[in-house]
């Protein structure tokens, strides 16, 4: 059986739908259903939310960067087996990259259309009575093939609010259903670092914060009406790997220094009959395995510990000279390096596989979708192989020396030269890897 889903999705950032998502998956799985989740986009933080609030790991389902076989294989997958499938959008629903004409933006949108689910649309009050309405009817109308089903409004003031809105929503835009109103919930705010949540590891009281937020829902949701909007995806598609196995044995690092890995790309492998080896480098575990996958995180947080770790540091040195494909992104591409300068300005030394310097004394952010071209023939590919992928961090390149890995575009397809570094069996970018093309 086909499980029925839907989107929930906002007019831009900051609306409230990563937690209105959080507290409704929460309150779900509290009832006894089988909830999956999806996120859009290339996101790591608000996966690892999903998952501790469903018990299920979180597929990322990117318009842009992964092939329409892929996306069908992962939405089959996330619609066996359960109750139900809530899937967050990501940005506002209409916003994605900047790309030529044809390809999709990869926008919150393009998934709803292209699942044919529901959006549930989330629409921060404040401040706005007949103004709600007119961006909801507007939302609801702008693009043929994406249905706004329903509505939640956050932050709203009192009763008085909540009747001005749903009144001039009723005339408005009467076809689409008002699911709740939700209070303003400061105390529900989760830190941010960057341009995301901190890590759900790192969250003080997780299990109570989850908790909250389902009461919130409970008591504020018509949850029932809710569920009844969902729907079957008319999708279907035999699994593959997004990207290529490294080897049979992959040594993966995984803990808050490393948890940026997609959920599909290491199911992908196991699929292909790699098994997949976790190890903690911060708790100086070697890697074990006929290859090493160091994925992106912060190492920035942990640097000194890193540094101290000889267990780990010694490992990755003697795969190198094994010839053991050893491959990092983005912050396992700054650990591979020499060294890594803290935003306190205190240099640590890395495992030297690479000549790298870089540091976060002097922040920049770079930010967006890549497509990457391979530039030699390594355990991702042949020379010419294609990648898509996307890149966010603030570090800066103080030295950077060697073998290029890949030539690099933009979504656009502007050229932005070459990237990443290559010695022997070890390689590394700043790219976090999503779908090859």
């Amino acid at each position: 059986m086909v499980a029925p889903g839907l989107v929930l999705a906002a007019p831009a950032s900051g609306s409230g739908k990563t937690l209105m998502t959080l507290g409704l998956l929460a309150h779900l799985a509290g009832r006894g259903l089988a909830v999956a989740s999806a996120k859009v986009g290339p996101d790591y933080i608000d996966p690892a939310f999903h998952a501790a609030a469903t018990g299920r790991p979180c597929l990322n389902l990117d318009g842009w960067a992964m092939r329409e076989a892929c996306l069908h294989a992962l939405v089959d997958e996330l619609s066996a087996g359960v109750d139900v499938v809530v899937c967050e959008g990501v940005m506002g629903l209409f916003d994605g990259a900047d790309v030529p004409a044809g390809e999709r933006p990869g926008t919150t949108a393009d998934i709803a259309a292209l699942t044919g689910w529901p959006v549930v649309l989330v629409v921060d009050g404040r401040g706005m009575t007949g103004s709600a309405a007119a961006v909801l009817q507007g939302f609801a109308r702008f693009r043929p093939g994406v249905a706004v089903a329903g509505v939640i409004f956050n932050r709203v003031a009192g009763d008085k609010h909540k009747r001005m809105i749903a009144e001039a929503c009723a005339r408005a835009c009467p076809e689409v259903e008002i699911l709740g109103f939700l209070p303003r919930l400061e105390e529900l705010a989760v830190p941010n670092r960057h341009l995301g949540l901190v890590q759900a590891c790192e969250h003080p009281d997780l299990a109570a914060f989850l908790a909250a937020a389902a009461r919130a829902i409970a008591d504020n949701l018509a949850v029932e009406r809710l569920l009844a909007l969902a729907r079957p995806a008319s999708l279907a598609g035999a699994p593959r790997p997004l990207l290529p196995p490294l080897g049979q044995r992959i040594a993966v690092a995984r803990d808050e220094a490393f948890a940026f890995a997609y959920p599909a790309v290491l199911e992908g492998w196991r699929r292909t009959g790699a098994e997949i080896a976790a190890f903690s480098p911060l708790a100086d575990e070697a890697p074990q395995g006929d290859a090493i996958y160091l994925p992106g995180g912060y190492p920035e947080l942990h640097a000194g510990r890193l540094a101290a770790n000889g267990r780990f540091l010694g490992g990755l040195h003697t795969a190198a000279a094994a010839g053991t494909p050893i491959f990092g992104e983005c912050g396992g591409y700054m650990v591979l390096g020499r060294g890594l300068t803290d935003a306190d300005g205190h240099r640590h030394a890395m495992a030297g596989l690479l000549e790298l310097e870089t540091s976060f004394a002097r922040r920049k952010l770079h930010l967006g979708y890549r497509q990457a071209r391979l530039l030699a023939d390594s355990p991702l590919g042949t020379a010419g192989d294609l990648y898509r992928g996307h890149e966010f961090h603030y570090a800066t390149v103080d030295t950077q020396a060697g073998e290029s890995l890949f030539a690099v575009a933009d979504a656009a397809g502007t050229d932005l030269g070459q990237a990443g570094l290559r010695q022997g069996s070890v390689m590394a970018s700043f790219i976090h890897l999503i779908d090859r093309r």
